[in-house]
């Protein structure tokens, strides 16, 4: 695309229709405990396991989630179907909500069976209570990654419910996924016709650990991002998967650029290592990943960010993402900058999901 003189800025305080591609549903109330199957019901106990969380103290004032959005019986945000339709659906004008969930058996380090047990039961917890509650609501398939072949299983039971559209994977610092020993995951959502996306987790880390504050955790973990979509490439998945969509979740955006262009400039002189990786790296990623806008940055001009997509090569690479109700949401009316032309905002806004998670059909 060629970037063209901008138009006058704008309002942006009517949208038009939106899809949002990141809104987390919580555990609330005990009914999620009616869908784990023993023997791993009875080891969800106060005092024995109740899930991971950083290891960082909240430095914001409703700790993970917006204040406003804490419903009044005291329950996690996200957990109340009845505040998150008022609040943000009918309020924003949400075609559809992609459900993402903060509960990730694929980054527990222990236990396996017991990581495959809480992900089956949080796909049926979430086909019945939030799926089964407004068509609006889009799922992702929860997994337990550490066996592949036990994934793709659970992939292949709940992934034909017609809610789903994706299979959910954290961005974990301890492995990478482009590995062989992962791809029986890969192959199972292609077969089932979903995507595969990947979102923040526990226990991800920068590429010096845990730094001491949570700022400096939070600026710098879009490495990780990074660190999956090259193994992603060099690992062969797009290459062995060409029908593969993937959607990289919360990770930012801007960095995408510099890692094109590095990662072409070292595949030129190094690909004599990896063979079965047929084509530039750029080519996999404007082909067959896709990224959201939250965490949006705010840039002094934000010409800049327009820039970005003569950069990057197309217009459809970014859709929108809210990240309701975590405290740094992004509202769909607000987070654009108003120089962004009008069909630039659609795109990102609605059309490019449409098109990536294909929902022509449902509209």
């Amino acid at each position: 695309m060629t970037v063209t003189e901008q138009p006058a800025a704008e309002t942006t305080s009517t949208t038009g229709p939106v899809i949002d591609t990141d809104v987390h549903e919580m555990i609330g109330d005990i009914n999620f405990l009616d869908f784990v199957d023993e023997p791993w019901k009875g080891r969800l106990h106060p005092d024995n396991w109740m899930g991971i969380s950083i290891p960082y103290s909240w430095p914001t004032t409703g700790g993970l989630a917006r204040p406003d959005a804490i419903p009044d019986n005291g329950e996690r945000a996200g957990s109340d179907y009845n505040l998150m339709r008022e609040q943000h659906l009918d309020a924003f004008d949400i075609r559809f909500a992609i459900l993402t969930g903060l509960l990730y058996p694929s980054e527990f380090k222990v236990q396996p069976d017991f990581a495959a047990g809480i992900a089956k039961a949080y796909n049926d917890w979430v086909a019945h209570e939030w799926l089964a509650k407004d068509p609006r609501f889009l799922g992702s398939v929860h997994i337990a990654a550490q066996e592949p072949e036990v994934a793709a299983a659970e992939i292949d039971r709940i992934g034909s419910h017609p809610q789903m559209v994706q299979v959910m994977l954290p961005v974990i610092s301890h492995d990478t996924f482009g590995r062989k020993y992962y791809h029986p995951i890969y192959e199972a959502a292609v077969r089932n016709d979903l995507a595969v996306a990947f979102h923040q987790g526990a226990t991800i880390e920068t590429a010096v650990g845990l730094p001491p504050f949570y700022i400096e955790w939070h600026t710098g973990i879009s490495q990780a991002w990074q660190s999956q979509l090259i193994s992603l490439v060099i690992g062969g998945v797009f290459e062995k998967f060409p029908d593969l969509r993937v959607a990289m979740v919360e990770s930012s955006w801007t960095w995408l650029p510099h890692l094109m262009w590095r990662f072409d400039h070292n595949f030129r002189s190094l690909r004599r290592e990896v063979p079965w990786v047929k084509r530039l790296p750029s080519e996999y990623i404007r082909d067959q990943v896709k990224f959201t806008t939250q965490p949006m940055e705010i840039v002094e001009n934000p010409d800049h960010l327009y820039q970005m997509f003569e950069m990057v090569g197309n217009d459809e690479f970014l859709m929108f993402s809210s990240d309701y109700p975590h405290w740094d949401f992004d509202s769909p009316t607000r987070s654009l900058p108003p120089s962004f032309p009008a069909d630039l905002r659609r795109k990102i806004l609605f059309d490019n999901a449409v098109k990536f998670y294909k929902l022509q059909d449902r509209l």
